[in-house]
């Protein structure tokens, strides 16, 4: 790997640094600049996550405040599919249908290796779960309020819809309880 600084970032004195990795793909590097993300982050591969449920922001809960100790609120967001109503919870899966929009948030997570483990257990998906597990944590792509598409970890939900009642709005927010 050979580095090559580009330019100054205004008058700081942190760098643009671009290294060649073979094959004709290159990295980009901002050495001594701290984004609060762990040192083997890189900064053109960030942990977003789309939440549509218990984890957003209006719902006030206990893991919401736990995801915004952890991350950073970018943008309401949608999220190709459709959402169930599972219990007092929902559950999003994938949809072909281009007109099936769940309404959810994306955060950026700072700390993805403390967040994930913690949010794993919340949505019981992993090896210690029954399996199906109740969800998958896939990456997919969201389209931000902004216009921007942005590919995010979501919690699909992993078992059969059947019987469970199709939340119309799109937005388990507005559904009562």
């Amino acid at each position: 790997m050979r580095w090559f600084p580009i330019s100054r970032l205004g008058t700081s004195k942190a760098k643009l640094q671009l290294c060649e990795t073979g094959s004709g793909s290159f990295q980009i590097e901002f050495p001594g600049l701290s984004l609060g993300i762990s040192e083997d982050r890189r900064i053109m591969n960030p942990d977003y996550i789309f939440v549509y449920g218990t984890l957003r922001r209006d719902t006030n809960s206990e893991m919401s405040h736990l995801l915004a100790k952890h991350a950073e609120f970018v943008d309401d967001a949608t999220y190709q599919g459709r959402l169930y109503k599972v219990d007092c919870y929902p559950g999003a899966v994938p949809s072909n249908d281009p007109n099936d929009m769940v309404q959810g948030e994306v955060y950026l997570l700072h700390q993805a290796d403390i967040a994930f483990p913690l949010l794993d257990q919340y949505e019981e998906f992993g090896p210690e779960f029954f399996e199906p597990n109740e969800y998958r944590r896939q990456k997919q792509s969201v389209l931000l309020k902004s216009g921007r598409f942005v590919t995010a970890w979501v919690y699909v939900y992993n078992r059969p819809t059947e019987g469970l009642e199709l939340v119309e709005s799109a937005n388990f927010i507005q559904q009562p309880l």
